[in-house]
């Protein structure tokens, strides 16, 4: 049983308080309902363990199934095979409803057939449009993406979002799907990662079972693939992505794609994949700012009992400012610290628990002008030849490496990084492939760049 392994794997402490409170509700398609306490116990689990117990399932029950928590439950109302109690047998009981066990049985089945005409699509239920909060840095791409799942195939396909990490745009691809399937929940609505379609796809090529692979695919009426990035310099798996790229649009049927970075920034991206993901719309998500994070903790706020005092709130969001992800765990610690504590948490408090997250923060939230003070000290040439006209190799070499290392480490789009040096996108984006180009073919010069961002870093 799930419980038993999960015993063996966390130290008994753990055990005892995470694991031991947990209840089974139900199953649902693809999806296993856990009963916990409270809301903060919920988001503690979904963060830490949810994938632990997953494996736990998975091993000991051969059902690949998403673990969904849902809070209001006490462990002592209901009993299961799935997560037994600490003195029960891990042996499945033969005192179980047989109705039960064959109820499962059949949902099982009917998730096995689903998965082998369309693909399971396992959805975060928390990355919805109505909990995704909308700030100047990402209206449009919000914007377009509720009209994707409104109106698939017509006027924005496809649809190509990119952003730095950690600013929505899994959530925003998530709430395309369910958006979507609750609009029409017979259409075939694919969601994978590009390292799960990569799996799958070398799976395929193993056991010679294209066909299936290609119709899950090439049938699908809105196949969205996070994380495009990992694709760069796989040129026969881009060569598969190709072929399932027309066929999908030659069909009038949705794309929609996320990555780190625009198309033509992908190294190793090939041609023909730049221009079709161009075709469409191409929308960048942008860092926020403090007004737009500070209402992102309000509205997390929301589902969780410990609410933290304003001034609290106004801190930690001036303080996290790259990354919504490390804001949400951040405030999700405190949360989590003061439940658990039953000690209020005021400004002081909350800089000695996020030590280590600030810390973090610091090492990300450079700007363009620490930058190019950096690179003309590494190089040795003036702060004002960033920005100059001049162009001899000595001066023009140092300020692309400087617009590189801006695009990597700020997240600013280019149009914003070419206004701190007083030029415009392309030229900028004509920097960033070149030095990429060099850092591809020249160790030592990689190993240069390596140096510049360790110093940044450590500033």
């Amino acid at each position: 049983m799930a419980a038993c392994e999960l015993k063996e794997m966390l130290d008994a402490d753990t055990y005892k308080r995470w694991i031991l409170n947990i209840v089974p509700v139900r199953l649902d398609c693809a999806d296993i309902v856990l009963g916990v306490p409270t809301g903060t116990f919920r988001e503690w689990l979904s963060i830490n363990y949810k994938g632990l117990i997953e494996d736990a399932i998975l091993k000991t029950a051969s059902l690949k199934l998403n673990v969904v928590f849902e809070s209001g439950y006490k462990a002592d109302c209901a009993a299961s095979d799935v997560m037994p109690s600490d003195d029960a047998n891990c042996s499945e009981s033969e005192e179980q409803p047989r109705a039960a066990r064959q109820s499962r049985r059949a949902r099982t089945a009917d998730t096995e057939e689903k998965d082998e005409d369309q693909g399971t699509v396992v959805l975060d239920r928390r990355f919805r449009f109505d909990t995704f909060v909308v700030g100047e840095n990402s209206r449009f791409a919000y914007s377009a993406c509720r009209s994707v799942a409104e109106h698939p195939g017509e006027m924005m396909n496809p649809l190509f979002i990119h952003s730095s990490t950690g600013l929505g745009k899994t959530h925003l691809l998530q709430a395309i799907a369910q958006d979507a399937l609750a609009r029409n929940p017979k259409a075939k609505v694919v969601y994978v990662t590009s390292e799960e379609f990569l799996n799958q796809f070398i799976e395929a090529m193993y056991k010679n079972q294209f066909s299936a692979f290609r119709k899950k695919y090439r049938c699908a009426d809105i196949l969205l693939i996070d994380d495009m990035q990992f694709i760069s310099d796989k040129p026969g798996f881009q060569e598969e992505i190709f072929h399932t790229f027309n066929a999908l649009y030659g069909a009038h049927k949705q794309i929609v794609m996320t990555s780190d970075r625009s198309p033509h920034e992908i190294n190793g991206l090939d041609k023909r994949l730049v221009s079709r993901f161009e075709w469409g719309l191409t929308a960048e998500i942008q860092v926020p700012d403090l007004e737009t994070r500070i209402a992102i903790v309000r509205k997390k706020q929301e589902e969780q009992e410990y609410k933290l005092d304003d001034n609290v709130i106004n801190y930690v969001a001036a303080k996290l400012k790259s990354n919504v992800r490390r804001l949400e765990s951040g405030i999700f610690k405190l949360v989590s610290w003061a439940s658990l504590s039953n000690v209020k948490i005021d400004c002081a408090m909350a800089d000695k628990l996020l030590s280590d997250v600030f810390n973090e923060e610091v090492g990300t939230a450079l700007t363009v002008e620490e930058i190019q003070r950096m690179v003309a000290d590494y190089y040795d040439i003036r702060l004002a030849d960033m920005t100059s006209k001049k162009r001899p190799a000595n001066i023009a070499w140092p300020r692309m490496v400087a617009m590189f290392l801006s695009r990597n480490m700020t997240g600013l789009s280019l149009p914003s990084i070419a206004e701190k040096f007083v030029r415009n996108h392309a030229t900028v984006l004509h920097a960033v492939n070149s030095v990429k180009a060099k850092m591809d073919c020249d160790e030592d010069f990689r190993r240069e760049i390596g140096i510049i961002e360790h110093k940044l870093k450590n500033s």
